[in-house]
């Protein structure tokens, strides 16, 4: 049997180097500043640079404003992760070519199994330098890291690059401990954050393959970073000077699980492949979608209203067409200003006609803002259900009874989808009733949206109160017959007519705390002032008998 070869994927430059395609027929597209802007918080930060932004001095995560102090020539936009997560689908697309066994590893990576697949690209080296070279063809730039196991691949990917820089200074760890930068005086100024070497004396890294086998030796220099641990985690362990993964494999397991927790023993078994990570290949999405560019940017509501109509009428027939219904619709407003607006709208019903859709979307324009004009907009079916045939009926006067069922069947989910689109989907409830012969647990709540009205109720032996509440105790004799005064509420009432008793015992299959009283006989009991309480008196059990009340009668 092969052993399992596991391929990453890292596209450290993604958000830029896929703005910066588009720039290819200018002269200065390869030596421009450019930058990726996200806000976080009440600032905005550099989330992905181009090469010429990073040789400049610019590094992830910089606060927009001194970045442009570095360098003044800096040209920013602002980030797109809808647009990021769509050219990485197309990037699977891609790299579905060398293996069918392609998932994504976060929001800028692949990951591939490609066991059995590297003998037909001239072995795994020619693999991973045809990987490379392709997506240096794109404008991307690729590091590949290929191991035995998920975990290996990963961190191969990411800092084996950065394992001669390591081994000089240790500048490749995260958390450097305190003792560490006393030393930094003696290191050379490049090493301090000065300027870089020129790019004659850098060497540049494709790919890193850890041969059969030899997975536990090519982790080993590595930092610990690379086995994916939490900050507070990376920062303890570098603290007690475990900087490299060669340093925790050597230590007892019970002593790193019990110092550290059960996190960083999972994840060194992972990188040294003893514990399994399957790689589960992305499933093949059909994209029902419809799109329209403008000439000119639109903001007016009606100019949006008219574009949705555009699209919402020729969707519903291609879902139709296919015996398919909608149950999310998404609506996308690309702005001038490159940027992009999403409004979602999840439906009770699967639906497939313009009157029941449209109502919906025209509701959540009111949430969307134009900016500098909207460019083109994009109508899409993200989930759907197919539609089931209804054959009709022989006899005219059942087929209207039929239609006007289903006719008001579908006014109530349409109700539900409109109170949906203002309040959220997942607010609007129904109570349904439940299998248990509990007072308390006779009903549960469920979703209206993804749950149907109930056929019909159970009828209980006896009739139920209007109001229930945890069992309240009520002072009387410790009696199984209803007592004819007892105290309850710091009221003193007199009994005037008692009715039952109904007998429920405990679910014994199941520990519930407020049944631990053992059976319970419950009353209907009326008082001379005009109370209809419920009361139960509780045998006893695991906890001491006697009288409780539990609802109110209206």
């Amino acid at each position: 049997m092969n052993q399992r070869r596991i391929l990453s994927l890292w596209f450290p430059r993604l958000g830029a180097e896929r703005v910066l395609r588009g720039l290819r027929t200018e002269t200065d597209a390869a030596t421009l500043p450019f930058a990726i802007v996200d806000r976080v918080g009440n600032t905005e930060q550099i989330q992905s640079l181009s090469p010429a932004a990073s040789a400049a001095g610019i590094i992830k995560g910089l606060s927009l404003r001194d970045a442009c102090a570095i360098c003044p020539k800096l040209r920013t936009r602002r980030h797109n992760a809808h647009a990021d997560a769509q050219f990485l689908k197309v990037l699977i697309r891609w790299a579905g070519k060398y293996s069918p066994w392609v998932s994504e590893d976060g929001q800028d990576a692949l990951m591939l199994d490609i066991t059995g697949c590297a003998h037909l690209f001239g072995g795994e080296s020619g693999m991973v330098r045809d990987m490379v070279h392709e997506a240096h063809s794109f404008g991307l730039t690729l590091r590949a890291g290929l191991a035995n196991s998920r975990g290996a691949a990963w961190a191969l990917a990411r800092f084996a690059g950065q394992q001669a820089h390591a081994d000089r200074s240790g500048d490749a760890i995260d958390v450097e401990a305190h003792a560490t930068r006393s030393r930094a005086a003696k290191r050379r100024h490049w090493e301090r954050g000065g300027t870089a070497p020129s790019k004659s004396t850098q060497v540049t890294y494709a790919g890193e393959i850890a041969a059969v086998g030899q997975t536990r030796t090519a982790l080993y220099p590595l930092p610990v970073a690379a086995l994916r641990l939490d900050g507070d985690t990376l920062t303890t362990l570098n603290r007690l000077g475990l900087r490299r993964i060669g340093d925790l494999i050597g230590q007892p397991r019970a002593t790193l699980a019990r110092r550290f927790g059960q996190g960083l023993t999972l994840r060194l078994d992972q990188a040294l492949g003893v514990s399994p990570e399957p790689v589960s290949p992305a499933a093949p999405e059909e994209t029902l979608s419809l799109r329209l560019t403008l000439p000119d940017p639109i903001g007016l509501v009606e100019d949006v209203t008219a574009a949705l109509d555009r699209l919402l009428e020729p969707l519903c027939a291609k879902l139709e067409r296919k015996g398919l219904a909608a149950r999310t619709l998404i609506f996308e407003a690309h702005r001038a200003d490159h940027t992009m607006q999403r409004l979602e709208v999840r439906m009770a019903r699967p639906a497939n006609t313009v009157h029941r859709l449209r109502g919906l979307l025209v509701m959540k324009l009111d949430d969307l803002d134009a900016g500098f004009g909207i460019d083109m907009v994009r109508l899409l079916a993200t989930q759907v259900e197919p539609v089931q045939t209804r054959t009709p009926v022989g006899h005219v006067g059942a087929g209207r009874d039929v239609a006007k069922r289903l006719a008001a069947n579908t006014a109530l989910d349409d109700l539900i989808g409109r109170l949906g689109a203002r309040l959220g989907i997942e607010a609007i409830t129904r109570r349904h009733p439940s299998e248990s012969h509990l007072p308390e647990k006779a009903a549960m709540t469920l979703t209206a949206a993804f749950s149907g009205p109930a056929e019909s109720w159970p009828k209980p032996a006896r009739p139920r109160p209007l109001r229930l509440w945890r069992p309240e105790p009520v002072d009387a004799p410790q009696a199984p017959t209803p007592p004819a005064q007892f105290r309850w509420r710091r009221r003193e009432l007199t009994l005037a007519e008692a009715r039952g008793p109904e007998r429920i015992a405990p679910e014994w299959w199941l520990d519930e705390p407020e049944w631990r009283s053992g059976q319970r006989d419950y009353w209907e009991v009326i008082t001379k002032d005009g109370d209809r309480l419920w009361l139960f008196y509780a045998h006893g059990g695991a906890m001491s008998a006697g009288w409780f009340c539990h609802g109110a009668f209206a």
